[in-house]
């Protein structure tokens, strides 16, 4: 492959020894899928391709447990307004949904607001919040920055606010804040460890990218890091890709690379949406023999999967996620701390065909996620 950009950054990162990588997984399946190992087992069997072939074992286990398990041992009050502003993906509409299904169960009713995920959208929903003067209200994907009048105004009010895949921090009007920053540099590291591992580190990788969502920057900074330290002659170039191509161009993006680097035979994608269209397109153009992996995946991609169109995905938490966030907001309404939600570490699971539990849509990762929240709620 030419010399590029990306090259460079591997070069800078080979260097790097360790992440600091979220890392605890809550619980474990009863069974290790033998498929998030499935690399050339003779190829280039090295200390690094031994720890990626570890990782990706682990991060194939599904957990059994939510990561809260403190009652709340306090009649939750029913009747609560939530505004739940949309972040303009797939995934922001899938978690609002989960939320909502979880809201429900206590007793409260929750008004989803759309935004195209412009900054000036965003903005509007959250005026649109201020408005509609509710009990809390949830976010995802934008930092502090988009609306930070519009924060300050629910601050002084008294609302609460919480807030999931977002580069932020807690404080100063945010209550919650869950998949921040510092948790999400282990999904990175999970597509990093089925790539060294899938192919013998022997790879020789694209990294498709969202700038415009700068929480995907510490995934893409930790693939890096953990590429690198566990495959040091492995290429890696990154492309950056414009919100603009998601649901339009972004195919023939894909395509139009491959072609002019044929030597790339792993193509990763910082979020799954990215991915929709490409298996056609490459199928399309007579481009084969490359191996996908997606973050964040979705209902497309394990479909994907399942027909053997993509070989993986990190699967997030987002029905975990979105049941944690009502449990926070339980313990508010109770005159409680938020502190034992925002301590729980959140399981993602890294899936293949071999150990993907169902291609019918997104799935939970704890099986029985909702019987054991509302066990803690005083529900069963």
């Amino acid at each position: 492959m030419s010399s590029s950009p990306g090259r460079a950054v591997r070069r800078a990162v080979t260097a790097i020894t360790s992440v600091s990588a979220l890392l605890a997984l809550a619980g474990c399946g009863n069974d290790t899928p033998e498929a998030a190992d499935a690399s050339p087992a003779a190829a280039n069997d090295s200390s690094g391709l031994t720890a990626a072939r570890a990782a990706a074992l682990k991060y194939a286990e599904r957990p059994t447990g939510i990561p809260v398990t403190e009652p709340v041992n306090t009649d939750i009050p029913k009747g609560k307004k939530i505004d739940f502003i949309l972040c303009g993906v797939q995934s922001c509409k899938d978690l609002a949904d989960f939320f909502t299904a979880g809201a429900k169960e206590l007793g409260w009713k929750v008004k989803q607001i759309a935004t195209q995920g412009t900054p000036e959208s965003v903005q509007a929903a959250y005026e649109q919040a201020v408005r509609d003067k509710p009990d809390a209200v949830i976010g995802s994907g934008f930092p502090r920055a988009v609306y930070a009048k519009q924060l300050a105004q629910l601050k002084a009010a008294g609302v609460p606010v919480l807030q999931s895949n977002a580069d932020d921090v807690v404080g100063d009007g945010i209550s919650l804040l869950k998949n921040g920053p510092h948790d999400v540099g282990v999904q990175g590291e999970m597509l990093a460890s089925w790539v060294v591992s899938h192919s013998g580190a022997k790879a020789d990788t694209v990294y498709f990218d969202l700038p415009a969502y700068t929480i995907l920057k510490p995934v893409k900074d930790s693939f890096a890091a953990k590429y690198a330290q566990w495959c040091p002659t492995c290429d890696l170039d990154s492309v950056d890709v414009p919100i603009t191509a998601v649901g339009k161009d972004m195919p023939d993006r894909v395509v139009s690379y491959l072609r002019s680097h044929p030597k790339v035979t792993y193509v990763v994608f910082s979020l799954g949406l990215l991915n929709v269209g490409v298996p056609a397109a490459l199928k399309t153009a007579g481009i084969t023999g490359k191996h996908i992996v997606v973050n964040v995946g979705d209902a497309q991609n394990y479909q994907y999967i399942q027909g053997g169109l993509t070989d993986g995905a990190m699967a997030l938490n987002s029905h975990e996620l979105a049941w944690l966030q009502v449990d926070a907001l339980a313990r508010h309404f109770t005159g409680r701390s938020m502190a034992v939600d925002q301590r729980a570490v959140l399981p993602n699971v890294l899936v293949t065909k071999d150990n993907l539990p169902s291609a019918d849509g997104d799935f939970p990762l704890v099986q029985d996620y909702e019987a054991q929240f509302k066990a803690l709620w005083g529900l069963s």
